[in-house]
């Protein structure tokens, strides 16, 4: 029946409806807004529950508050992403330089890492050893100050054991742990696509997943506490296998006359592509022999012979960027 031939009554009925959010009549259109909310889960944005402050146009920011400890190349772009996604962000680093970096794009950075604790729900810890991560989750450091519920994300690259102990360590707290290290290296952190591999309670990825989404676009939740790190080691074990392989496979076509510029775009079409082949001659062995180290002290640890890793280490220790870069001239 049309609203042409209804009484005034019937016809304001139709249009309007008694909005019980602001306990007076509106438009229907506003209540077809209100539940198509209601219908994905959530409520009208400036409804939201405060968490992280409001934003500069007065709309309350439901994001949780973040923190970062070790600002250095990778820890500089998490803080940035999570910055310019709208994210309340603080930072710590150790060195002056990394510091005032941060501050020159706005990130304020804080005088120890208890007080980053002090206000972050969410806190990414990325720093280089396994020692480092210790102090910087206890002794004085963020299970001082943060509140029982935060989430401490360890995006460094350690032993799973550490994850594990920290875990029961800062469960006594009331604080979750995740190992969260990144994968696909520096220019995947700049542009915000880093791939993370994540350990421990599915509670606290998905309270630290709008954190990680900032700078990750695939978040992977592998298993409980340390098998984030497994998934990193694997990983590494294949991609520096690969380099060696590329290496070699390549050294022998242009030996034999190949243009190696061609080859490699052909082989990207065949069963021989891979990931470091697609971007032969930007991939470094910066860090492969701590990551053949990682695998060998793992592998000992469960008493399991590892020889083609074992070669892997070996041959990693002489290659790098120029000698990549030197197959493609």
């Amino acid at each position: 029946m049309s609203g042409k031939g209804m009484s005034p009554s019937r016809r304001r009925d139709a249009t309007t409806a008694w909005c019980w959010w602001q306990g007076r009549r509106v438009r229907a259109s506003m209540t077809r807004r209100r539940r198509d909310c209601e219908q994905r889960g959530r409520r009208p944005r400036r409804f939201e529950a405060r968490s992280g402050g409001k934003t500069m146009d007065g709309i309350v920011n439901t994001k949780p508050t973040a923190g970062v400890v070790g600002l250095g190349a990778m820890g500089y772009q998490m803080a940035r992403h999570l910055k310019e996604n709208g994210f309340t962000v603080a930072g710590y680093d150790v060195s002056a330089e990394a510091t005032a970096k941060s501050q020159a794009i706005g990130i304020p950075t804080k005088a120890d890492i208890a007080e980053v604790g002090s206000g972050a729900e969410v806190v990414v810890v990325m720093v280089q050893t396994d020692k480092q991560v210790v102090d910087v989750i206890g002794n004085g450091g963020l299970l001082a100050s943060l509140a029982p519920g935060s989430v401490i994300c360890i995006a460094s690259s350690i032993a799973p054991d550490t994850c594990r102990q920290l875990e029961r360590e800062a469960a006594e707290k009331g604080v979750g742990v995740l190992d969260t290290p990144v994968v696909l290296g520096q220019e995947a952190a700049d542009n915000g696509t880093l791939t993370v591999f994540v350990g421990g309670e599915a509670k606290w990825l998905e309270k630290a997943r709008p954190v990680l989404s900032a700078f990750g676009s695939n978040i992977l939740h592998i298993g409980p506490s340390g098998t984030g790190q497994i998934a990193k080691t694997t990983n590494n074990m294949l991609l520096w296998a690969c380099i060696c392989a590329n290496f070699e496979a390549l050294s022998l076509a242009k030996q034999l006359g190949a243009d190696v510029p061609t080859l490699v775009s052909a082989l990207m079409h065949s069963s021989g592509a891979n990931w470091s082949l697609s971007r032969w001659g930007k991939s470094t062995g910066k860090w492969a022999e701590k990551d053949m180290d990682v695998a060998l002290d793992l592998a000992q640890s469960v008493k399991l012979p590892l020889p083609l890793n074992g070669l892997v280490d070996q041959l990693m220790k002489s290659m790098n960027k120029e000698r990549m870069q030197s197959l493609l001239s």
